[in-house]
């Protein structure tokens, strides 16, 4: 029961976290207008595959887990939009809809 509940708070600290720091770098930034710059940058090129290789691993589990396609594509378009935003909230329900006694393990293989 530990473990659980330090993955929620944990996972409740990334999500907000990188809620507050998505939101606060809009203010300052505007990624559309930055795109060409950014996109000149090898190590931003190459930290986009390492995002992108990340969403196909997780969306693999994603797909796994949840039985209706519409989640899946759901799914899918938050993890690429949101990054680690969608992850941690992914993970965060997951966690908060274990039942009693149920375990990590039941959070990373039981199937919806």
């Amino acid at each position: 029961m530990f473990m659980i509940n330090f993955l929620k708070v944990l996972f409740s600290i990334v999500f907000v976290f990188m809620c507050y720091e998505v939101i606060d770098t809009s203010f300052h930034s505007n990624l559309f207008t930055e795109w060409d710059f950014l996109g000149g940058i090898p190590w931003m090129r190459a930290t986009l595959w390492d995002f992108y290789a990340n969403v196909l691993a997780i969306f693999c589990w994603v797909c796994y887990k949840e039985k209706s396609f519409a989640l899946r594509i759901l799914w899918l378009i938050l993890l690429i939009t949101l990054g680690s935003i969608a992850t941690s909230l992914y993970i965060l329900i997951g966690l908060f809809t274990l039942k009693p006694g149920e375990t990590i393990k039941d959070l990373l293989i039981k199937q919806s």
